[in-house]
């Protein structure tokens, strides 16, 4: 059973210096406001609000903790903080996303490759819920980048086997949907076997959506979640990227019976809640603009695409905006979140936000009154500890006065570069929430 997060929102009064003061004053101070809607998009997403009040009664018997993710150790935090004692379990998060717990183990391992660390969480995860009686619960704790983290391959197959084809995907510019398919079928932990690894324990999953659509099968590739797909619709989605398959993934892949599927019994005592999603973030960014005096228009909450792309789009409509007064006349505010895909060419390091930032540079041109902010809420863009990017009709000038070449930068992939030069990246450090990217486009 799978449960919708309410429609509400929590707004935020943050500004970019203190979260209090001055917003309305913001629209004097462009970059200043785009950054205050980011933030509410963050703290929209923050565990330790939206994980109390979806926990469930606590059961007669044990309760284990367990998940994965880039929120999971704060989502665990906030568990601990709702519930007390006794507890036990264990969450794997990303390097340098721990917070401090005091019943529930905090593992951390690398994403987006996963590493050996994240495989001995997994494994230890599996055994932490195998055995339970029908009076224990588990309760899951799954966010965005739970998949690499959750590395625990399927019999026969080894990391390094998952490393290569996980590296091969993410410069294959891939969908998450299908990358999180392969993953599925390549794992012992994904794909609803760890609830079924569970039963006859009810187990209740805590879902943040980082994907488009906020599918909890596509949520970290859907560890409680009953999985439809087969595993010839895995081996065709690693044909069709172009992704070396091994000898014996390929043999896996063409002998399992694959995932627990939707009539897997073992499934039967599982509730999913997605707690956290893009759309609530996206209007708690709206509000910020409100009370600034800018009109918000949300555009999607699931735009995919190559960031390229998807940059001179958001350009074209900024333009309409200035031009036509459509949607809305400026002061104006296009918001927008999903999951963009970057295809890796060049010898930059990518960085899907970064990337879209600076093709919606270069696509409007220097075009007055029209800044732009572009990031991933978890605060890493890629593999690179930088959330990503402000820009504004000066950037390409600016570019060019500081020896960076906006298009030569994009044709390298090497978006990161470009904005470390000009000083407009935006580093947040670890958020503790991920809830897909956030871009919004002003128009003064």
């Amino acid at each position: 059973m799978i449960h919708p997060p309410p429609r509400e929102a929590r707004g935020s009064d943050e500004t970019h210096s203190n979260p209090r003061v001055g917003v309305t004053s913001q629209l004097r101070d462009p970059p200043a406001l785009l950054r205050a809607m980011f933030d509410a998009a963050v703290v929209a997403a923050d565990p330790l609000q939206r994980v109390p009040g979806f926990l469930p009664a606590r059961p007669p018997g044990r309760v284990v903790v367990v998940g994965a993710g880039k929120a999971s150790a704060r989502m665990a935090q906030a568990v601990e903080q709702t519930w007390g004692g006794p507890l036990s379990g264990l969450v794997v998060t990303r390097y340098g996303h721990a917070v401090p717990c005091s019943w529930v183990e905090v593992v951390q391992a690398a994403h987006p490759v996963p590493d050996a660390a994240g495989e001995r969480a997994a494994r230890r995860i599996l055994e932490l819920v195998s055995g339970l009686s029908a009076d224990d619960l588990v309760l899951a704790l799954i966010s965005g980048g739970g998949s690499a983290l959750l590395a625990l391959p399927a019999p026969g197959i080894t990391l390094a086997d998952k490393q290569a084809i996980n590296t091969a995907l993410l410069r294959s510019g891939a969908s998450i949907a299908a990358m999180n398919m392969v993953r599925k079928h390549l794992s012992a932990i994904k794909g609803g076997r760890l609830a079924a690894a569970a039963f006859p324990a009810a187990t209740v999953g805590l879902l943040i959506s980082d994907v488009p659509g906020d599918d909890p099968a596509v949520i970290a590739s859907g560890p409680t979640v009953a999985e439809p797909s087969t595993p010839a619709q895995a081996l065709a989605v690693l044909a069709a990227c172009n992704v070396p398959v091994p000898p014996v993934v390929r043999e896996h892949l063409e002998t399992t019976r694959g995932c627990p599927g939707p009539d897997d019994p073992r499934l039967a005592r599982v509730t999913n809640h997605v707690i956290a999603t893009p759309q609530q973030s996206l209007e708690a960014a709206a509000a910020v603009a409100r009370q600034a005096g800018v009109t918000p228009v949300i555009l999607s909450d699931s735009i995919e695409g190559e960031s390229r792309e998807v940059g001179i789009v958001l350009a074209g409509i900024a333009r309409q905006v200035r031009r036509h007064g459509q949607p809305s006349p400026p002061p104006c505010v296009l918001l927008s979140s999903g999951e963009t895909t970057v295809t890796v060419r060049g010898t930059g390091r990518g960085g899907r936000n970064v990337e879209l930032a600076l093709a919606l540079a270069l696509a409007l041109r220097g075009a007055k009154d029209i800044h732009a902010i572009a990031c991933d809420t978890d605060g890493v863009d890629g593999s690179e500890e930088v959330a990503g990017a402000l820009i504004g009709p000066d950037t390409l000038r600016r570019g060019g006065q500081l020896g960076v070449d906006a298009a030569a930068a994009l044709a390298n992939n090497d978006g990161h570069s470009f904005f470390a030069t000009l000083g407009n990246q935006v580093v947040t450090g670890p958020t503790l929430t991920n809830v897909n990217d956030f871009r919004a486009v002003l128009v003064t």
